[in-house]
């Protein structure tokens, strides 16, 4: 799969940045500067206006990431349940980078946590340690 074939998929949609750039993350696991002045240009848009939206979310990635992402909820719901207990021995984990998220929706079964697409929920000591291990 390249920039082009995604681009292909999404060719005549209104709106199609962001599910371009979606999908461009997904497949590469990030929007290299290649890819941003690819979609410029096919979207008849400046660089700087893709680079733009790019650096605005902070789910997009303009470099590959040096190790497996962990994102946490940290909301009120997941503070009530206990994230932070949970994590207080990760931060010292290299073998995972962790990311602070605000509410996965998973409210009434957390703590939760997102790793790629997938969410975890119902976190406990044994669970969270599995789930790094797994990555």
């Amino acid at each position: 799969m390249t920039v082009l074939d995604i681009l292909d998929r999404h060719r005549g949609i209104e709106g199609a940045l962001l599910p371009i750039l979606h999908d461009v993350q997904a497949a590469f696991g990030h929007v290299s500067e290649e890819a941003i002045k690819t979609i410029a240009s096919s979207l008849n848009l400046t660089r700087a206006e893709v680079h733009g939206v790019v650096s605005f979310y902070h789910d997009f990635k303009t470099a590959p990431e040096g190790q497996p992402v962990l994102k946490i909820c940290r909301a009120e719901a997941c503070q009530a349940r206990g994230v932070e207990a949970l994590v207080a021995g990760l931060a010292e984990n290299s073998r995972v980078k962790l990311e602070t998220i605000y509410c996965l929706g998973l409210c009434s079964v957390g703590p939760a946590a997102m790793t790629g697409d997938k969410v975890h929920a119902r976190l406990d000591k044994a669970k969270l340690q599995s789930l790094v291990d797994s990555l």
